[in-house]
């Protein structure tokens, strides 16, 4: 029987010359997700022999993984800003730089309870948190996608958080009320980077990904509809594509926002727009 540390060499190797990055580090988590431990507990087990009852499960994942799906898929689950949450093929798999997003959103907020919209939520992985670290406001999460929401849904139930709303709708359509803060991750890939993307991110749902040519038709729309739904000193948070810096801000000037600030993320990358109605 191959050990734990045999293991790991063999399944990083394969992985290696299937161009995944960072291949040990993926092979250490199917391995740790499939005995159930995490990959620190691993180091302590290298001399472990693996029967075959683990290694035959063990083996169609990695060859999975060696085809180019992502690894929170094969996990089913991925961190986000200290929690576990849900992932799989029905929405975008969260970024690092959305945890960026939703710190520098929970800085901003005031104190007391608010009405939050998450639009385009997805998984649900900034709204629900936004509602978990701040449970005594409401949290509005929207998306088109139902089964965006289910997962939603799901990820709100094995978290125990309950100070929510589900909507389905297309932007504003069906949202009614005003907010003290609207965030959103909507899709803002131009349409013909499809086939220049990594094989991981073509497993997202497309409508998650692209908006139009230029990946902005989303957000050309977004904008000024966002100013009618949020209360007087509301505040809208938005993350954007590397290049949109500058198309947003215009939008968010002639929709009459004001003190627009764009953050960049820990790249350097103009990434964040804030903005707030009068």
């Amino acid at each position: 029987m191959k050990s734990v540390l045999e293991t790991i060499n063999g399944g990083a190797e394969y992985l290696g010359k299937r161009g995944i990055e960072d291949a040990r580090r993926n092979m250490e988590h199917l391995l740790a997700h499939g005995l159930g431990c995490t990959r620190m507990q691993l180091y302590t087990q290298f001399d472990r022999p693996l029967e075959e009852e683990i290694l035959v499960p063990l083996r169609d994942s990695l060859k999975k993984r060696g085809e180019g799906i992502p690894l929170q898929h094969l996990l089913g689950s991925v961190g986000f800003h200290r929690r576990d949450f849900l992932c799989d093929a029905r929405a975008l798999i969260p970024r690092p730089e959305t945890e960026e997003l939703v710190e520098m959103i929970l800085k901003r907020l005031s104190s007391g309870p608010l009405e939050i919209l998450d639009m385009g939520c997805g998984s649900g992985v900034l709204g629900l948190t936004l509602a978990a670290e701040r449970p005594e406001s409401h949290v509005t999460l929207a998306d088109l996608s139902e089964e965006a929401l289910s997962l939603t849904s799901e990820n709100a139930e094995k978290l125990g958080i309950t100070n929510i709303t589900l909507v389905r709708s297309d932007l504003f359509s069906n949202i009614s009320g005003k907010f003290d803060l609207i965030a959103a991750n909507l899709p803002y890939v131009p349409a013909g980077e499809a086939a220049e993307m990594a094989r991981e991110l073509r497993h997202d749902p497309a409508l998650a990904l692209f908006s139009g040519v230029d990946g902005l038709d989303l957000l050309r729309r977004f904008v000024p509809e966002s100013f009618a739904f949020l209360k007087p000193a509301g505040l809208l948070a938005l993350e954007i594509g590397h290049d949109q810096a500058s198309h947003v801000r215009l939008g968010l000037e002639s929709s009459d926002f004001r003190e627009i600030e764009i953050r960049t993320d820990l790249s350097g990358i103009a990434r964040f727009p804030f903005a707030r109605h009068p």
